[in-house]
């Protein structure tokens, strides 16, 4: 792969960049195990992979501090590993297996981890933004100094409940920073074919709610930009609104051919945009690592990613019994 070429110093340590190096990484081949998983049938429904994009949840997971919250759409798997959820635990609930986080029956669109402050995936377009922005209220109302990470689509920002929400955040002045993932495309739709505005950040101005755009395919520009939007929330300021442009090299979920752009797009952004080989070619340039180091980097990421496949296969698939658990109700209903 031709990787792009930086003329510009990173504005991190070497330690960090090769942090962001193996975080990346950890998504990218979590992402392409999960999808051979799927392949074989061992994951079943939806499933939305996250390739391309993993330079977004790490620069922003940089900028984030313990007890921050995040919430998400369905294209979870990356917010989930990027905030240090146990890949274990991870794929045994893609896999629909006791061992998973919600014990087998959440699968890929249903995952939470309260440790992890990661308040889930979403199915409904949209629907997870006044979530996010409700987490908000409650740290406001606290007083903890929390910020929460909201992520949406480019597609989900035509949902009227997004505007909704944008109008109490700026209201109430939450502590909300509100990620457009603009992948481009939606579901299977473009932007330019979709979405009146060329930049979606820009309609927060209508509330007041300050906001730019990111280059997506750059972490250590999503780390800056996420630096400025946590310092402004934290500060009191309310909502900030972050249109992170990046790009999904597969389709929309598996069962999606991506038929709508050609082969050569996508490879046109692997060859001259990834993310990962930015970085790469950063380590490898600035004498921060060799290319045997980073060979056994990616041969410690396989291994944690085999690992969990392994005992994916190896947890036992939940027991009736396990319907009535985690539920409100008391008892199963007598004439069940």
């Amino acid at each position: 792969m031709a990787a792009r070429k930086s003329t510009k110093k990173p504005n991190v340590s070497a330690d960090e960049l090769k942090t962001f190096y193996r975080d990346m990484l950890l998504i990218r081949r979590f992402e392409e195990k999960a999808g051979q998983l799927y392949g074989m049938g061992l994951i079943g429904g939806f499933c939305h992979l996250y390739i391309g994009q993993e330079a977004v949840v790490v620069g922003l997971e940089a900028a984030a501090e313990e007890g921050d919250k995040r919430i998400t759409t369905y294209r979870d798997h990356g917010h989930m590993l990027a905030c240090g959820m146990d890949p274990n635990g991870f794929m045994a609930e893609l896999t629909g297996r006791e061992g998973g986080y919600s014990r087998g029956k959440g699968g890929s669109m249903h995952m939470f981890s309260k440790e992890k402050h990661f308040y889930g995936g979403h199915g409904i377009v949209g629907a997870n933004v006044p979530l996010g922005a409700g987490l908000a209220f409650a740290d406001k109302y606290n007083e903890n100094g929390r910020v929460t990470f909201t992520y949406f689509g480019d597609g989900a920002a035509n949902q009227g409940q997004v505007y909704e929400t944008f109008n109490m955040a700026a209201l109430w002045q939450l502590p909300v920073i509100f990620v457009i993932e603009n992948n481009q495309y939606a579901m299977g739709t473009s932007q330019k074919r979709s979405t009146s505005s060329p930049d979606i950040y820009t309609r927060g101005e209508a509330f007041g709610i300050p906001g730019e755009a990111v280059d997506g395919m750059d972490v250590l520009a999503v780390k800056e930009a996420g630096d400025k939007a946590v310092a402004h929330c934290r500060s009191g300021k309310g909502p900030y609104i972050l249109e992170i442009k990046t790009y999904r090299y597969r389709g929309h979920s598996m069962s999606d051919p991506a038929k709508y752009r050609t082969r050569e797009e996508v490879q046109k952004m692997r060859d001259e945009k990834d993310a990962i080989e930015h970085v790469r070619d950063l380590l490898l340039s600035g004498n921060h690592a060799t290319e045997d180091s980073l060979k056994a980097i990616d041969k410690e990421i396989k291994e944690i990613v085999n690992a969990s496949a392994e005992f994916a296969k190896e947890s036992p698939v939940p027991g009736a019994d396990e319907l009535w658990t985690d539920i409100y109700a008391d008892a199963a209903p007598q004439n069940a």
